[in-house]
């Protein structure tokens, strides 16, 4: 973009689905969010609620803004945009002003939008796109591609004023964080349950990690790649309370790895359950999140899950429960997980030679020493808690 842009345009999806109420109130969230993300990096822009557009006023870099809007949760989309009157002749002229810096032979389109009553303008949406369309030709002489154009323009036409772009920073949708009450999330050093946590915050929830310390089993980086993680995530949230709820497990962990064999990691699953529900209740949080998928591990395959999440009460969220791993490693790499995740993680020094695939409930509890479930609880109540902000 050029030196003009001084709006940055906030699209959202599904927010505009909810009752004017509902969608309001999501509005004012995902502004105070925005605002929060763009004082936290320094980058100068007020954040304000026009129509059903959220807008970036007064800032000095377009394109970071813009970069930094479409990491927060509710966002669609970003675009720097230039402002002028709703007339053709300038929205035409903005047009050829931004193709001064198009990309050589690369095909373009025009997506305009004329939003208003039909007598708002003396013109059509179709005029917009022929005039627009011919002025980037005059100053290009690209060709047209309605279907798959590597450059789009887009002119959105409102009443008192037009605003035209040609990018986009796509965001991850969803929906703002804080509209969806908070929830456990069992956090470790692997790729999973950074990327599960981050799918819950897009759904408007805001999390409580929690990382149970599996002490000498846990390897030396186990729980400085866990919090790193937090770390990274909770960058997209600094008005949120991220800190990490570390438990010490390593006495739970010693007394699982004295008492049982091959049912050892459903127990260790039951366990982290039993503290992050107790954790839960402390926080008042509504649920309990995992980074478990389906068949994934041996301690993950359909009937062994119903094992371990008898243990608790509280219901049981797995964001990722279909997911390939592939797709999984695909989301850490996007939202910048994957890095601190790939080492191996300590808890593979607990399975067991020949760990149980297809366990039943009652073979499980008989297995587990009577006072298992009272150290977890116990270890849940010594947490404490560990800041991940970059200060």
């Amino acid at each position: 973009m050029n030196e003009s842009a001084h709006v940055v345009l906030v699209g959202y999806g599904e927010m505009g689905t909810k009752s004017s109420s509902v969608r309001a109130k999501m509005e004012v969230r995902l502004c105070e969010n925005l605002q929060a993300v763009l004082d936290d990096r320094s980058l100068s822009g007020r954040v304000e609620r026009e129509w059903s557009r959220i807008h970036v006023r007064n800032t000095d870099d377009p394109e970071a803004v813009a970069a930094a809007c479409a990491e927060v949760p509710g966002v669609v989309w970003a675009r720097p945009s230039v402002v002028c009157d709703p007339t053709l002749d300038e929205m035409v002229a903005v047009c050829r002003s931004l193709a001064a810096d198009h990309p050589d032979g690369a095909s373009f389109a025009i997506d305009e939008d004329r939003v208003g009553p039909k007598d708002a303008h003396d013109f059509s949406g179709r005029d917009i796109a022929r005039e627009a369309g011919s002025g980037v030709v005059e100053v290009t002489g690209a060709p047209v591609d309605l279907d798959d154009p590597e450059v789009t323009y887009r002119v959105e036409c409102r009443e008192d004023a037009a605003y035209v772009s040609v990018e986009r920073f796509d965001g991850p949708g969803g929906l703002p964080l804080g509209t969806q009450g908070n929830a456990v999330v069992l956090v470790s050093g692997g790729i999973d349950s950074p990327v599960a946590a981050w799918e819950m915050m897009r759904r408007g929830c805001e999390i409580v990690p929690v990382y149970v310390d599996l002490g000498d089993y846990g390897g030396a980086d186990h729980r400085a790649r866990a919090l790193e993680t937090v770390r990274t995530i909770a960058r997209r949230a600094p008005n949120f309370d991220v800190r990490v709820h570390v438990v010490p497990g390593e006495d739970v962990v010693q007394r699982l790895m004295d008492t049982i064999e091959d049912t050892r990691m459903l127990s260790l699953r039951r366990v982290m359950l039993t503290i992050a529900a107790t954790v839960a209740e402390d926080e008042h949080a509504h649920s309990i999140v995992t980074g478990e998928s389906l068949g994934q591990k041996s301690s993950q395959t359909g009937e062994n899950i119903a094992v371990t999440e008898a243990a608790v009460d509280y219901p049981v969220h797995r964001p990722l429960f279909t997911r390939d791993k592939t797709d999984i490693v695909a989301e850490a790499r996007e939202i910048g997980t994957y890095d601190d995740s790939t080492l191996p993680v300590g808890c593979e020094r607990v399975a067991p030679s020949f760990p149980e695939t297809n366990a039943s409930l009652s073979a499980v509890e008989a297995a587990e020493p009577d006072d298992l479930f009272e150290l977890a609880a116990e270890a849940a109540r010594n947490r404490r808690l560990v800041s991940v902000s970059q200060d």
